[in-house]
């Protein structure tokens, strides 16, 4: 995470006061252990899977999400912050163990959020999973309907490219949505991943079989080291689920110094404040954030 807030250049809000107070993002994932770095900003805690009541979380994915979007560091002496350190996390858990889930518990989860979105005060809805184009019809509409009703219900949703490229119409549902902020890595080369499950230009790309340019934004995704389930430890994961929360943790940072900013006018100053990368926009979209433009 010290590599990434550094390239993304996060450390311009920070000498300016914003640390993503009184933002409320939502994780929909594996749930969320009490890692020492989340102090008490879990505000709350929902589990679709199993019904517990304490958070927990038995894949450790949903953990690191969190850890990246607004870890604190503390254990860490700070070299492992997240992006927005004083934002508060809402964490549904939608995905079991093995980092399986269905479209109804995205469905039911996304109403939870709509009715309760004032009382934690929600405007990020992070989204680290994908389905496969290949997925049945229905459920993919089901799902692209979900993430599009917490869009029109002022929540700012952003979602992951997958990890289907290099080839083109390879992004995964909800990615494809219109509305929703997807988000690739442009770190997917052999160099930065080195030896891994993952192949040389994992991230993936656009257009949509609807001809939208897609994603929107590209980040670090490679090797980005944060919180583990263990407590006070730490841990590496690369793909483009790690890139979703750079995103959703930088918008956190711009909330906090533009509370009244709708998920529209979001996505318009994401595109306007865009450092062009000089990659195809099938790979990079808009191009990279870069915090000190966007604030």
């Amino acid at each position: 995470m010290d590599r990434v807030r550094k390239i993304i250049n996060a450390p311009r809000a920070y000498g300016r006061g914003y640390f993503g107070e009184g933002v409320g993002v939502a994780v929909l994932d594996t749930g969320i252990s009490l890692h020492p770095d989340f102090g008490h900003r879990v505000a709350c805690f929902s589990d679709y899977i199993n019904g517990r009541r304490a958070p927990y979380d038995d894949n450790g994915h949903g953990t690191h999400i969190a850890g990246i979007i607004g870890g604190d560091g503390g254990a860490s002496q700070g070299l492992y912050m997240g992006i927005a350190p004083r934002c508060h996390f809402v964490a549904i858990k939608i995905l079991d163990r093995k980092g399986n889930g269905n479209t109804e518990h995205v469905v039911r989860a996304v109403d939870w959020l709509v009715c309760h979105k004032k009382a934690y005060q929600i405007r990020i809805v992070n989204i680290s999973i994908g389905m496969v184009l290949q997925a049945e019809s229905r459920e993919r509409a089901r799902l692209l309907q979900a993430v599009e009703y917490a869009w029109d219900n002022g929540m700012v949703v952003v979602a992951a490219a997958g990890n289907n490229g290099p080839r083109e119409s390879s992004i995964t549902v909800p990615g494809v949505s219109r509305k929703v902020i997807t988000v690739g890595c442009f770190d997917d080369t052999r160099e930065q991943i080195g030896r891994s499950m993952l192949k040389p230009h994992y991230s993936g790309q656009g257009p949509t079989e609807n001809c939208i340019v897609k994603p929107e934004l590209v980040v670090p995704g490679t090797n980005v080291t944060s919180c583990s389930v263990y407590p006070g430890m730490y841990m590496k994961k690369s793909g483009t689920s790690m890139a979703v929360p750079i995103v959703s943790g930088s918008i956190a940072l711009l909330l906090s110094k533009y509370p009244y900013l709708s998920p529209a006018e979001v996505k318009l100053r994401l595109y306007e404040r865009a450092l062009d990368l000089g990659m195809p926009p099938s790979k990079q979209g808009w191009g990279m954030v870069d915090i000190g433009r966007l604030l």
